[in-house]
């Protein structure tokens, strides 16, 4: 179940993992981007955790929609938006809930990610954070579907966003700042899909925690 203290830990959890490989995020934005990815990604996480005791107070849906405003307003560059939509979006599927079960859990990541989608304007292979939550959508409802548990599920999910991010390498970038570099952009590693493959794997932390 995600309770509001385990949608703290997975927080928690993406923090530690996004300064943990800030350099990394840096070096692949730097090759087809600005190269801020890593510092806004680190700045993004560390603001939500130094606001988490402020959220005390508030109901999960309402955290989830205020996690979105932060990252919105602190992440900056092209992924604030689209991280901010992710959980705004989603947000608004959780009610007065007080905890998701693995199908709840599914519906506010598919209308999350829907929200990144329009936002981002993007589908599959554009080379974007989407070819991690494509996939990781798909394993999601394949194995919820197979009647598999939350830490299964998502423990499949993190194989299925690390494949997705690999499979952006050989990408010809058509969105954001990469585009504009045409075929040099292949062979190069996504930054977003690298973000969101952290992100992905820290909420599955959280769960098995």
């Amino acid at each position: 179940m995600l309770t509001k203290a385990t949608a703290f830990a997975w927080f928690n959890n993406a923090a530690t993992l996004m300064t943990e490989h800030k350099h990394e995020l840096h070096l692949l934005d730097a090759a087809i981007g600005d190269g801020d990815h890593g510092i806004n990604m680190d700045r993004g996480f560390s603001k939500l955790i130094h606001n988490l005791p402020e959220m005390e107070h508030l109901c999960l849906g309402e955290v989830l929609k205020q996690t979105g405003m932060v990252l919105l307003s602190n992440i900056g560059g092209a992924s604030g938006p689209l991280y901010g939509a992710l959980f705004i979006k989603g947000a608004a599927t959780v009610g007065d809930a007080e905890a998701l079960d693995a199908s709840a859990l599914l519906t506010f990541l598919d209308v999350g990610v829907a929200g990144l989608v329009t936002r981002g304007r993007t589908e599959e292979e554009d080379k974007t954070m989407y070819d991690v939550w494509a996939p990781v959508l798909r394993k999601y409802k394949q194995s919820l579907e197979a009647g598999m548990g939350m830490e299964q599920i998502l423990e499949e999910c993190v194989h299925a966003a690390e494949l997705g991010m690999k499979a952006t390498i050989p990408m010809l970038a058509r969105k954001g700042r990469a585009s504009y570099l045409g075929e040099r952009s292949i062979g190069h590693q996504d930054p977003g899909a690298t973000s969101s493959y952290y992100l992905v794997t820290a909420l599955y932390e959280s769960i098995r925690e």
